[in-house]
């Protein structure tokens, strides 16, 4: 690449009229651009010299160059004059110590070394601007030949060369470390920035244009042309009862050996939507739902829609106080639950609706359907998940973006085909969306699962063969757990077609296992926070070369942005941005946060868009597809449940003998994420690890407990008095400090199983007494187990077993009563004594 003669001596003039040298302008110009690209603001770029620094040295003969580490501060976005008085200085002072050979400087710093890296930096600048020669022979014509070079001896290497017809810049770089059009990009972004200097030296560095008009077009217009069409003026269940009227006698849902048709389940939906609205429920009004996957909840759902309500899903499976505190938040004027429900806290709602002993009232309302009194820009549903300041936060979801989502389910990820996909997930997670309602707007039955169908690996794989499931809508996490269970080869996998996973990041080994597993099936990652609705990317992944998160679903738009709110370059990683008719309204009486989150759309030309900060990385693939890369923050997701980290440690720290806590995700292998708490307890005291864990049960769901505390006298700080995360110990796995004692196992079947136990919780000495979820298991892990215990054993036990037999001494009963079970009764005192051998 050549720069334009015109550009050549803007750059000239620049450096003249601010005291520096053409090398400083470009050195410096790099800097910016490798600070653009990584998101750094310490630069360390190395350079040669000529280490010719007196006259008498000019005309020796000999190799006398020696490398220069010139390190740049970025902070604070200085406008590039200000930043080339930094390198400027930088310069001058590693000119005054060119005599110090670049290995004495190692040796004396003593750096970590490492045979894939340089020491002390990996990116080169090079500036040629000596002066050319003829080189002539009495009576020999000489010429220059260029020999070339075919390694790489740094990662990336800028050379600049001056020339008549103007700048000459070329990059050398590691083909394992770059591709050949990402150099041609990076080329392309180094002229715009200097194009951007040479008419203002005056701007930031994080304001210097990078993106050519080409490129800033295609990432922020046409990757983002997903205009389509929905019913945008209409709501969830005015398009149920048009899809009632196509199909009045079809099955609308099913579960077990119940269901309904959609005449049916409108009829008894529109009931329960007058009885509400005589009870005040209407646009914006809330109302609390506590039911179990059921017919009951379907009703329940459709009847606080149609009366114009917001439903605001309650888990009861959830502790108390965590419920206690959404009652609260959300100031519910009504609760719609089913037989006890949630009991204990009846109190706290204004009016408590029991579907099953309130049914003779409510079947005394009218079956047609209610005067539709809700527009699409009101409230559809309340979804609560973690929150960072240590309480759940509500997201406000409308109808539009809800019918929105649904509209793009229905068109573009199902299709035109019969999808039968169960409804596995509880309603407090968003995927709950498409397995509920979107089978309602194509006239096809929502096929609900129980809980305790989905809690056992075996009854639920066999439901899943029996039905002839076409689709499976999961975490990746819990389709792994199911590849890897030993009778999944058992499963009649002909009908499943379709895999839906989000929630959590999918691995390519994943994609991998289940490929050779199951060959025709096609596997869709779905990407999306709850704040826009679900899912607001997809990618059908045909290869585990690249596993992506695809591009944006209709009417979505996304945004990876710097920290200026700047677009940034293909394959550079930014802040993953999202816009559109996804947006929540936001946070339920949480102004502060919701204006924090939801930020003024920069790139419309609409007064009050918004866009949504994920606090997710990613970056451009070449193709306009997107990768996903981690977090910016501390929000975590395990076995597909978002956590803030922060409220784990907060209510950790209410404990009265807990001085200090801080709480990590460490990866156990693929796809296997373990929370581990570290814990300074209150001088003077200590609490248990199931002292502790028993109180977080009172307060946080079972998925956000700690798998491991770890005690420590004192948290590891930065030199800023910070918590060093980097520095917190690995858990020591030989032993968890658990109150029961040691018992060591003493027969075969107890080996047996503390050998498996020790496998699939990382522990190397598990004790017979010692408490299986103590240990940091869960209900993944749970299914794994009882898949080798049926291995093993040759029995088949349910998984709900281990809950009531949580130890090794209480589960070896029930595998002994199961075998006792399958054997002859003549056989049973030999095949006994055989096992116990104690």
């Amino acid at each position: 690449m050549i720069l334009s003669q015109e550009l050549s001596k803007q750059l000239k003039t620049l450096s003249q009229r601010e005291g520096a040298t053409l090398f400083m302008t470009l050195l410096a110009a790099f800097q910016v651009l490798l600070s653009r690209y990584t998101g750094q603001e310490d630069i360390v770029v190395g350079t040669p010299i000529a280490n010719r620094n007196r006259d008498e040295l000019e005309g020796l003969i000999g190799f006398l160059v020696n490398t220069l580490v010139l390190r740049t501060d970025l902070s604070g976005n200085p406008s590039f004059r200000e930043l080339q008085t930094r390198v400027r200085k930088t310069a001058l002072d590693a000119y005054a110590h060119q005599d110090l050979p670049f290995e004495k400087l190692v040796e004396e710093l003593q750096p970590e070394r490492s045979l894939s890296q340089n020491p002390l930096f990996q990116v080169m600048f090079v500036l040629h601007n000596t002066p050319g020669f003829d080189l002539t022979l009495a009576e020999l014509e000489a010429s220059y030949l260029d020999v070339g070079r075919n390694t790489a001896k740094f990662d990336l290497t800028l050379t600049a060369l001056e020339e008549k017809n103007g700048i000459g810049i070329s990059m050398d770089f590691r083909i394992d470390l770059f591709a050949p059009e990402t150099i041609e990009r990076m080329l392309g972004h180094y002229q715009t920035l200097l194009e951007g200097i040479a008419a203002d030296a005056q701007k930031r560095v994080l304001d210097l244009p990078l993106l050519t008009g080409k490129e800033r077009r295609q990432i922020l217009v046409e990757w983002n042309s997903t205009e389509r069409e929905y019913p945008r003026d209409k709501c969830l269940h005015e398009l149920f009862e048009e899809q009632v009227v196509r199909s009045s006698e079809a099955v609308a849902v099913v579960c077990q050996e119940e269901q309904l048709t959609y005449q049916q389940l409108n009829a008894r939906a529109n009931q329960l939507a007058h009885y509400l609205r005589k009870r005040g429920v209407g646009p914006e009004v809330l109302v609390g739902i506590c039911i179990e996957r059921s017919l009951e909840m379907m009703i329940g759902l459709l009847g606080i829609l149609k009366a114009g309500g917001a439903y605001v899903p309650l888990d009861p499976n959830y502790p108390e106080e965590r419920l206690a505190w959404i009652l609260r938040d959300t100031q519910l004027s009504m609760l719609l639950t089913k037989g006890r429900g949630i009991q204990r806290l009846w109190h706290q709602a204004t009016e408590v609706i029991c579907l099953d002993s309130d049914r003779i009232a409510i079947t005394q309302e009218g079956e047609q359907d209610p005067v539709c009194q809700t527009s699409a820009a009101q409230l559809a549903y309340v979804l609560y998940t973690s929150g960072s300041t240590g309480q759940p936060k509500g997201v406000l979801i409308e109808h539009r973006s809800l019918v929105n989502y649904l509209s793009w389910v229905n068109t573009n990820l199902l299709g035109e085909t019969n999808r039968r996909i169960p409804a596995v997930s509880s309603l407090s997670f968003d995927a709950s969306l498409k397995q509920l309602f979107a089978p309602l707007l194509r006239g096809e039955e929502v096929w609900i699962l129980q809980d305790d169908i989905v809690a056992e690996p075996v009854t639920f794989l066999r439901t899943l063969g029996d039905r002839k499931a076409v689709g499976l809508n999961c975490v990746p996490s819990l389709w792994r757990s199911l590849l890897d269970l030993s009778y999944f080869a058992e499963f009649p996998t002909e009908s499943l077609t379709g895999l839906f996973v989000g929630g959590e990041e999918l691995n390519s080994d994943l994609v991998m296992k289940s490929v050779a597993k199951l060959q025709h099936l096609q596997i869709w990652n779905l990407y999306g926070p709850s704040e826009t609705t679900a899912n607001a990317c997809a990618a059908r992944i045909t290869s585990a070369e690249q596993v992506s998160i695809g591009r944006p679903i209709a009417n979505v738009q996304i945004y990876l942005l710097d920290r200026h709110q700047h677009p940034v370059p293909v394959g550079v990683p930014g802040e993953l941005y999202i816009g559109g008719h996804c947006l929540a309204r936001g946070y339920n009486q949480r102004a502060e946060l919701t204006a924090e989150s939801f930020v003024p759309h920069p790139f419309s030309p609409e007064p009050g868009k918004r866009l949504y900060r994920t606090g997710d990385l990613a970056r451009y693939l070449p193709d306009g597809n997107i990768e996903f890369l981690g977090r910016v923050d501390r929000q975590v997701k395990i076995r597909g449940f978002r956590i803030e980290l922060g409220e784990i440690e907060a209510m950790l720290c209410h404990h009265p003998e807990v001085g200090e806590a801080v709480v990590a995700a460490r990866e156990n292998g693929p796809g296997e994420k373990r929370l581990v708490a570290y814990v300074v307890p209150e001088q003077g005291r200590a609490a248990t690890v199931k002292e502790l864990r028993s109180f977080l049960q009172q307060k946080l769901p079972d998925y956000m407990i700690p798998s491991t505390f770890v005690f420590l006298d004192v948290l590891p700080l930065t030199p800023s008095g910070k918590v060093d995360r980097q520095a917190l110990p690995e858990p020591d796995d030989s032993r968890p400090e658990l109150i029961e004692g040691y018992v060591a196992p003493s027969t075969r079947i107890e080996e047996a199983l503390a050998e498996m136990w020790a496998q699939l919780l990382g522990v190397e000495k598990v004790g017979i007494h010692d408490n299986f979820f103590d240990l940091g298991g869960h209900s993944l892990l749970a299914m794994q187990l009882f898949s080798r215990v049926r291995g093993f054993f040759q029995v088949e036990l349910p998984v709900r077993c281990l809950f009531e037999a949580p130890t090794i001494a209480a589960l070896e009963m029930v595998v002994l009563n199961s075998l006792v079970e399958q054997i002859e009764p003549k056989e049973t005192t030999q095949i006994l004594d055989a096992l116990s051998d104690s």
